[in-house]
């Protein structure tokens, strides 16, 4: 088993902007793994809130032995980008070997089919915000980076200018427990149907016992089925994101964790190529929300790239990934 680490860049279409900072590009680690002739590649974006740099998820990957399975990952890598390139990769190898789609190997009961995505709203002034979201209408579900004390103005400013979207919320844990429950009602008469990861991961403790009219989903709080108890009670959702579970093998196995425990998914991205968003689309299959928009925020994509229209993402075809 050969394995090859590569840094790719992918420049943006504009400026994204979240509440802790802004990129004009995206840089990811791409994992090929090379075995009997037969090559499955892996995308990761390492991420720098739980601290991943291209560095240190490249030495995670490069330390690997020469030859392992998917589930002998558990025991190498901890959750995380560097275990989800390799996983994905190993996916999409046993696909190509078994002549099969990836989809049939997951254990899906059908084929899989375009999903509705969210489409993401960066983070700026309220008049940028409502010309984004006037440009965007016609989108079905946006998406608005918030999390600062003055998200009321760029949320009526969203709104005004996309007035038939679903709108759901991301706060990137940017608010205290005070902010959100002053503005939960508010939420509700402008039509929020989520709201992701409202408060800091180490404060949501806060969240017990709440009025939550808004569903509450926890993202940077759910990494894989370890966390799970710890959510309940705080959360209404969970954000799957196979940057954070380590992999399409761990993704799979929380969806179906997280359902039986109570809670609606949601699937969600980094800012990454079509590569990376193939296996979610896997997991996105019958999920609450859809969040896999990665690639409309990319100025170029890679070939064969996942295709977006009226109906959704749709799976990835066997020329990209599975």
């Amino acid at each position: 088993m050969q394995i090859e680490v590569i840094r790719d860049v992918f420049p943006l279409a504009q400026v994204f902007t979240i509440s802790r900072g802004s990129r004009t590009e995206t840089k990811v680690i791409t994992v090929r793994i090379t075995d009997g002739g037969v090559t499955g590649w892996g995308e990761c974006v390492p991420y720098a809130r739980y601290n991943e740099t291209l560095d240190s998820v490249a030495d995670e990957i490069n330390g690997l032995p020469a030859s392992f399975s998917r589930m002998d990952l558990y025991d190498l890598l901890p959750a995380g980008a560097a275990r989800n390139a390799v996983d994905c990769a190993l996916w999409d190898l046993e696909a190509k070997k078994a002549g099969k789609p990836a989809w049939q190997l997951a254990g899906l009961k059908q084929a899989p089919g375009p999903e509705i995505t969210a489409y993401t709203l960066s983070l700026a002034s309220p008049e940028e915000m409502e010309a984004q979201a006037a440009k965007n209408a016609f989108r079905p579900l946006l998406k608005i980076k918030l999390g600062t004390p003055d998200d009321m103005p760029r949320l009526e400013a969203v709104r005004r200018g996309a007035p038939k979207s679903k709108i759901i919320i991301d706060a990137n844990e940017g608010w205290s427990v005070d902010v959100y429950k002053d503005l939960a009602p508010h939420l509700v008469n402008l039509g929020v149907s989520l709201v992701e990861q409202p408060l800091p991961q180490a404060e949501d403790e806060a969240l017990i016992g709440i009025d939550r009219p808004v569903p509450v989903c926890a993202d940077e709080s759910c990494h894989d089925r370890a966390d799970l108890p710890k959510l309940t009670g705080k959360y209404d959702v969970i954000n799957i994101k196979c940057d954070k579970t380590g992999g399409l093998t761990e993704a799979l196995a929380l969806k179906e964790e997280g359902l039986k425990a109570g809670f609606d998914v949601m699937v969600g991205c980094m800012v990454g190529s079509s590569l990376a968003m193939a296996p979610a689309v896997l997991v996105a299959q019958g999920a609450l929300v859809t969040d896999l928009d990665g690639p409309l925020l990319l100025a170029k994509d890679r070939d064969a790239a996942l295709v977006y229209d009226e109906a959704g993402v749709h799976p990835a075809t066997s020329a990209l990934w599975g």
